[in-house]
């Protein structure tokens, strides 16, 4: 995938979905927000899914990118998983314009207790619906 690590270990692209967080010692990396949609384009990208963690918390699932002009943004990543506790899902993205705001992300796996649901994403700055 093209994009750039940071410094969480989420790999982050301009245009599409959010990489994936990556392994941590600790708790998981958080998942790169997905990229912002054009003008005209339909939805922006998914949030990226949380890292897993060899110990602790799984990492947050990323939030979806807005969408543009016309369209919705999409759901948001998945908490990563969690070997003790699990990880809050990313919240969808905004329409800016025209269009539904994204779905929650899910939380993530683990053996106890089971991660939460991210937010719902907003409505459209004009009209629209959340997800």
């Amino acid at each position: 995938m093209i994009g750039q690590l940071d410094i969480d270990g989420a790999c982050r692209t301009s245009w599409g979905s959010g990489g994936s967080g990556g392994w941590r010692s600790g708790n998981g990396g958080t998942g790169g927000s997905g990229g912002k949609a054009g003008l005209l384009s339909s939805d922006g990208g998914a949030g990226g899914t949380g890292g897993p963690a060899f110990f602790g918390n799984g990492g947050a699932g990323g939030h979806d990118g807005d969408a543009g002009l016309l369209g919705s943004g999409g759901p948001g990543g998945a908490g990563g998983q969690g070997l003790t506790f699990g990880s809050l899902g990313g919240g969808g993205g905004n329409a800016v314009v025209i269009g539904n705001g994204g779905s929650a992300g899910h939380g993530g796996s683990a053996g106890r207790p089971t991660g939460l649901a991210g937010t719902a994403g907003a409505p459209g700055l004009w009209f629209g619906n959340t997800g």
